[in-house]
């Protein structure tokens, strides 16, 4: 098992003709994702050899899903174009959007997600700003690298992207059912409440780790929502202990007002819930070992 994606995906890429999309479509279909086209208007028509496989670019998403029975598209649009790629993508209603693109104008990101629910949440959006989502050894959908951890039985959902990296290295002979990134953007189209509820119902999951950072309520959120939904051990890690306030860090969501957002608040809130949470991401895969050793 694992959560929205897995070796039967059939992924098309938005943008896979341009350079970082090239380099990703190579690097998908070497972790053994499904790939089964690229989408750019100027180019449909042709196609693209990757390594002795031969990939048809369709002029849209509709095309696209019409052609190879698509399911997932994964996007690197630039900044500018990604608001219409993501529409585009909703309106062909392809199940799942990964929305790889950083620096998508806040205004853009808000209004694709709401087209999204307004036209019945029919396509779940990953991102943006986000490494994307890695089911290991059945297919990898964006930037995570594929060669870092094995499949195991731990989930993973995490704001950053570095970090999801770190923690399937350090979790690496242990193993990973899925790993999510979500993106660390004030608006994004999935959650850490919608993970951990995936992951909570995945009977191949036997433990969760989730990764927040400074900013916003996100968090305490989802320590709510455990508190009440998830009887699976959850430990947890929130980066940026030691940001200094009122200033923003990194990702445009990080920003600390007074307490709230602080990483205090919420490792407090996560602990209320029954979460052990590490100060380093070294100890939050130490306390994992634990839980799972029993």
């Amino acid at each position: 098992m694992a959560i929205f994606l897995n070796k039967d995906s059939k992924v098309i890429v938005q943008g896979m003709t341009g350079a970082t999309g090239m380099k990703h479509t190579k690097l998908m279909l070497a972790d053994g994702t499904n790939i089964v086209g690229g989408v750019n208007p100027r180019k449909a028509g042709t196609s693209v050899d990757i390594d002795g496989t031969e990939i048809p670019v369709f002029g849209t998403v509709a095309e696209a899903i019409e052609k190879t029975g698509a399911n997932v598209s994964v996007l690197f649009v630039p900044p500018a174009f990604a608001k219409a790629a993501v529409v585009e993508a909703i309106d062909a209603e392809i199940p799942l959007a990964v929305v790889i693109t950083e620096g998508i104008a806040v205004h853009d990101s808000a209004a694709f997600y709401a087209y999204a629910v307004s036209q019945g949440n029919k396509t779940r959006i990953i991102g943006p700003n986000c490494p994307g989502l890695i089911t290991p050894g059945q297919s990898n959908a964006g930037i995570i690298p594929g060669d870092i951890t094995k499949p195991g039985r731990i989930g993973l959902v995490s704001k950053s992207g570095t970090l999801t990296y770190q923690m399937m290295y350090e979790l690496r002979d242990i193993g990973f059912s899925s790993a999510v990134g979500i993106g660390g953007d004030p608006v994004i189209g999935t959650t850490h409440i919608d993970a951990l509820a995936a992951f909570e119902a995945d009977p191949d999951t036997d433990l969760i780790v989730m990764i927040g950072e400074i900013g916003g309520d996100a968090e305490e959120r989802a320590a709510a929502f455990i508190k009440d939904n998830v009887k699976k051990p959850v430990v947890g890690y929130v980066a940026g202990f030691t940001a200094p306030e009122g200033k923003t860090m990194g990702h445009a969501g990080a920003i600390v007002s007074g307490s709230s957002g602080t990483a205090a608040a919420k490792k407090e809130a996560l602990e209320a819930a029954g979460v052990k949470v590490g100060k380093t991401p070294t100890e939050t895969a130490k306390l994992a070992r634990e839980i799972l050793a029993g």
